[in-house]
């Protein structure tokens, strides 16, 4: 597999990702404060976490962790294992959606089980796609804490990005407005242990994945918008759903901004594109 990798998906190598499903991982962790106090202040939020989690909070734990020697060129884990090996180079965390039964208990140990459910192939605009469908469970002394369903996107290069431009006047009146930096998301990448050079690596970023500057994580977006519903619904969060749709860039205005539904929020770029979907059931 090359960045720069577009040959058709053959009907062998779907036959051969489709056998992945059913394969299931089983990690064990105790859920430490400290871990979970720098997640909550890589995304900005309050970092008492004895008191409340911060949003998201199962994303502090259970980390893929390989060596050195295991890392590909984009930054992130060489394919294979657990997952298919899917060729095609750009690979994005497109969606979940979670639900939540009861709060994790603290320096305790936990049990995430993850499973793949379906691999599936589309054709779209910029060409092959392949959707991989992952489960995850999270128990505390024989109990669900939480599930999760993960989808995980796989596409070819495409065309690079074009620059973002921003528009007059701002996208939403309501809106919240943040500025990631490169700080920001560089505290981010560390304290979810994730390399992938497009959050960091600006040259790489450019020249490699054609985009116009560094990504903004979208678990980082969806941990803002998890934060938005919240403060919105004011109680607790039973059921979240987010979808991404086009990427966010570091130092320009995202637009944390209530849908049309309720429960929904959304992250709009500076151009007006709305970026992320979420939705939150009480």
């Amino acid at each position: 597999m090359t960045l720069h990798d577009t040959a058709p998906v053959s009907a062998q190598e779907i036959e051969a990702w489709r056998a992945h499903i059913g394969r299931r991982e089983l990690r064990r962790q105790r859920l430490d404060v400290e871990t979970l106090r720098r997640f909550a202040a890589a995304q900005g939020a309050d970092m008492d976490v004895e008191r409340q989690a911060p949003p998201l909070a199962h994303w502090a734990y259970f980390l893929e962790t390989v060596g050195q020697e295991a890392i590909g060129s984009d930054g992130h884990p060489r394919r294979g294992g657990l997952l298919p090996a899917v060729r095609l180079p750009r690979r994005m965390f497109a969606a979940a959606t979670m639900t939540f039964e009861t709060p994790l208990a603290l320096d305790a140990l936990a049990e995430l089980s993850i499973t793949v459910t379906d691999v599936r192939h589309r054709s779209g605009k910029t060409g092959d796609l392949i959707f991989v469908e992952v489960d995850r469970r999270l128990s505390q002394e024989g109990r669900e804490r939480l599930t999760e369903r993960q989808t995980i996107v796989y596409r070819g290069a495409g065309q690079p990005t074009g620059p973002v431009v921003p528009i007059e006047p701002p996208p939403h009146s309501e809106a919240s407005i943040w500025l990631p930096d490169s700080v920001e998301l560089f505290r981010f990448s560390a304290a979810t242990f994730n390399s992938h050079r497009i959050h960091y690596d600006l040259p790489y970023a450019n020249g490699e994945e054609g985009y116009p500057g560094l990504v903004v994580h979208g678990p980082l977006t969806a941990a803002k918008l998890f934060a938005l519903a919240q403060a919105r619904g004011g109680r607790a969060i039973q059921r979240f759903e987010f979808r991404a749709v086009t990427p966010l860039f570091v130092g320009q205005p995202i637009y944390l901004a209530p849908g049309g539904d309720d429960g929904e929020v959304q992250a709009i770029r500076c151009d007006g594109v709305v970026a992320m979907i979420a939705k939150a059931v009480f």
